[in-house]
């Protein structure tokens, strides 16, 4: 698999590091990691966001949540597909994930095969990258 960048937002560092570290495992691809949803928003929301292959986002955290997130990257055209990750998977969440546009739900706390499965379906859908 080519190598592609990847945006992953959670503001808890210990949940980070595991889909970090799970995805570049998995995966031959560039993790940007961020624990706060202003630093990530402002990257996602810059040039470079529209040349992610995936953004995998918390729901639940200060400043900026998840679906603010999603909403704001449809906005302004960053299509990339999106894995909504929560551990209040309400109906009503749910939902509102697949109104604004998120592509994948996964509920806290998931295994980290359950991650990298989802991940491979979406990146085995995007042509591979010509170096």
């Amino acid at each position: 698999m080519s190598n592609y960048s990847i945006v992953v937002i959670d503001d808890d560092t210990v949940t980070l590091d595991i889909v970090t570290y799970a995805l570049e495992e998995a995966f031959e691809v560039t993790v940007l990691a961020f624990s706060r949803s202003e630093m990530a928003r402002e990257f996602l929301l810059s040039p470079a966001g529209k040349s992610l292959a995936l953004i995998i986002s918390d729901q639940n955290m200060p400043v900026y949540d998840g679906l603010t997130l999603l909403k704001e990257c449809r906005g302004v055209g960053v299509d990339a597909p999106f894995i909504l990750l929560t551990g209040d998977a309400t109906r009503e969440t749910v939902l509102a994930a697949k109104q604004g546009g998120a592509t994948q739900f996964l509920a806290k706390p998931f295994a980290s095969e359950d991650l990298v499965s989802k991940v491979k379906s979406l990146l085995d859908k995007i042509p591979p990258l010509v170096n």
